[in-house]
């Protein structure tokens, strides 16, 4: 099978009619011509499933009978050139894609069923603390296939008279000599408390003391509500541009929901104002009531070309937990990240207004959000409630309710999200959090890193909704749901024998303009990221929720030129189940196939030289990259 990607699939899951468009190849290299010359001889045999796409393929593309198709395979051990020319024909278009045939997502189950491409922070086009905001920022992801983005919005007002630029100027001056200060205190502090064995109570303000971003103190006209990362030197992007911006490019890759994140920083006329403005933009694409009559979350058919938005809870907000002694906010480098981050409160019982207003959290018709107590807190009952976990957090809960946890997120939504200390856009281990069935686990997109190739895995050729295994959805025994599953006895676990043979490569680019063909060594280097076994039992997680290689890794050998020969070496990833669970876990229980990663990564040498990061093959004008296998 062939395996190429474009620099417009980067990650998410585009829509299939883009993934087949992108997998086709209109020249193949003569290094490869004798491989595919011993298929199409059945010197080496063609995977049954192969063959079925050839003949369905020669179906179609040559309106022959099947009992034709079938005489035309069999020409083929006689070498017959024409019928190899068919073969080549299938090999490259998209009907050998490496990914394989994409079945048809089923959209009869609650929303809650399914793992959802997200984005965090989507606004940003680079790292977290000095990167522009930019409405191109959403167009993109939602162009790759992303369907729940993120929105931090702030008070508006209108610009003062002085040169933005020379603002900008002075504030990068002053951020720059307190951002080399405040990161190592902050450093310092988190190496103290990780030294440190169980700390009871987190300190007061574990975050960077940032300076706030400038605001005008003119009213000459309306000011209006502007997206930023808040309390850094991230430039601001206006609500209303981001709004139509998300208009205009919602529907375009699927037809699917978009989930809007908002993050609210605003006072309550700015609040009235952003609900105008998503009226205004959105009009009849806006979920503002609900679609049916079903109790609790509806189908995901009910909700083509729908808008809907993900809001903090606006009633009032009571802290009621006996076994609490202290009551404090744990503030977050992130202000956007803040959703999972109180203690709760005193012995007595507190309730706090809310500071939303009614209005903007009534657009929260089935993603109400709820700040996270406890997965046995009435909020944890409400259907429509989403909890928004930081990794870090998530971790925690993991260790301490990992059952109840799994059982949650059969039944209900919940976010995961970076953690604030990841400036440079770096991105956690999404396979984990998808294992314990969280929705949306957001990522950073502006960086494509080693969990936004996970990322494209999962969504690769979908429309960014993928639906969960069965054992991972919501169960219901006389109507009322089951809590009773874990992720242990949740799916059938199945050993893994995996072999892949690769033949070569075409067009590979060269890492920098200039290098010579004859000095370029790459090589294929292949991860498996597999269910760990402390993953089943809630023991703590190795690294928690940070993004690593995967647990098993193989390499061919340094091949050479553009256009690699590797003569047919095979990569193989043999007794899986052994190499995971020796020691811990019955091996009855194996391997969770679902939601198990092949990380292909094409890699180049140079001699006296360390291996290059990771980086995508990409496709340029009048050029097509491939690795063969």
């Amino acid at each position: 099978m062939s395996s190429t990607s474009t620099v417009q699939s980067q990650g998410g899951g585009e829509n299939p009619s883009a993934s087949q468009q992108a997998s086709k190849i209109s020249t193949v290299s003569p290094v490869l011509i004798p491989y595919l010359k011993d298929v199409a001889l059945r010197k080496r045999e063609l995977h049954p499933t192969q063959l079925a796409l050839f003949r369905a393929f020669c179906e179609s593309k040559y309106n022959t009978s099947q009992s034709a198709t079938e005489g035309k395979q069999a020409d083929l051990s006689h070498g017959n050139s024409l019928d190899f020319n068919a073969f080549l024909d299938f090999m490259t278009s998209s009907c050998s894609n490496v990914l394989g045939p994409i079945a048809e997502c089923d959209l009869e189950h609650p929303i809650s069923n399914y793992f959802i491409s997200s984005s965090h922070n989507t606004y940003l086009t680079g790292n977290q603390l000095y990167s522009n905001s930019s409405t191109e920022a959403y167009k993109n992801v939602l162009l790759r296939g992303c369907r729940c983005i993120e929105i931090d919005v702030w008070d508006g007002e209108p610009r003062s008279m002085k040169n933005e630029n020379d603002l900008v100027d002075e504030e990068r001056g002053t951020f720059r000599s307190h951002l080399r200060s405040s990161l190592v205190t902050h450093l310092s502090r988190r190496k103290k408390d990780d030294a440190s064995p169980t700390p009871s109570v987190a300190s007061q303000d574990d975050s960077l003391s940032m300076p706030s971003p400038w605001v005008s103190a003119s009213t000459v006209t309306r000011a209006e509500p502007r997206v930023l990362h808040g309390h850094t030197l991230t430039k601001d992007v206006s609500f209303r541009d981001v709004c139509t911006a998300i208009r205009d490019a919602a529907f375009v890759s699927s037809d699917l929901p978009l989930i809007v994140s908002l993050e609210v920083h605003t006072g309550p006329e700015q609040q009235e104002i952003m609900v105008e403005i998503m009226n205004e933009t959105w009009k009849t694409m806006l979920v503002n009531f609900p679609v049916s009559e079903r109790n609790g979350l509806p189908l995901l058919a009910h909700l083509k070309h729908k808008i809907l938005v993900k809001v903090k809870h606006a009633g009032a907000i009571v802290d009621k937990d006996p076994r609490s002694v202290t009551s404090q906010r744990i503030r977050s480098s992130s202000p956007s990240d803040s959703e999972d981050q109180s203690v709760s409160a005193d012995r007595k019982t507190e309730t706090r207004k809310s500071k939303i207003i009614e209005a903007l959290s009534a657009l929260g018709v089935y993603t109400s959000g709820y700040h996270f107590k406890s997965l046995n807190g009435p909020e944890a009952q409400i259907p429509t409630h989403v909890f928004s976990l930081s990794e870090s957090k998530l971790m925690e809960v993991h260790q301490n309710s990992g059952p109840l946890l799994f059982s949650h997120n059969r039944n209900f939504l919940m976010r995961a999200f970076p953690s604030g200390m990841r400036v440079s856009s770096s991105n956690l281990d999404p396979a984990i959090f998808w294992r314990k069935g969280v929705q949306m686990v957001a990522l950073n997109w502006q960086k494509l890193d080693a969990g936004m190739m996970l990322n494209e895995g999962m969504f690769a050729g979908g429309d960014g909704w993928i639906l969960k295994p069965k054992g991972y959805r919501e169960q219901r025994e006389e109507g009322k749901r089951s809590f009773e599953h874990s992720q242990t006895d949740a799916i059938t676990h199945k050993s893994l024998d995996l072999t892949i043979e690769v033949f070569g490569g075409q067009d590979i680019p060269l890492p920098e303009e200039g290098d010579k063909a004859e000095s370029f060594h790459p090589y294929l280097k292949c991860e498996l990221h597999v269910e760990k076994p402390e993953e089943r039992t809630g023991a703590p997680i190795e690294g928690g929720g940070r993004s690593k290689d995967g647990e098993h890794k193989r390499r061919t050998k340094s091949g050479k030129g553009v256009e690699p020969d590797f003569g047919g070496e095979s990569l193989e990833f043999l007794k899986i189940t052994e190499a995971i669970l020796h020691g811990i876990v019955d091996s009855n229980q194996g391997l969770l196939l679902h939601l198990t990663f092949l990380n292909p990564q094409p890699e180049r040498w140079y001699f006296g030289a360390t291996p290059l990061p990771p980086k995508p093959i990409h496709r340029s004008t009048g050029s097509q990259s491939a690795f063969w296998c």
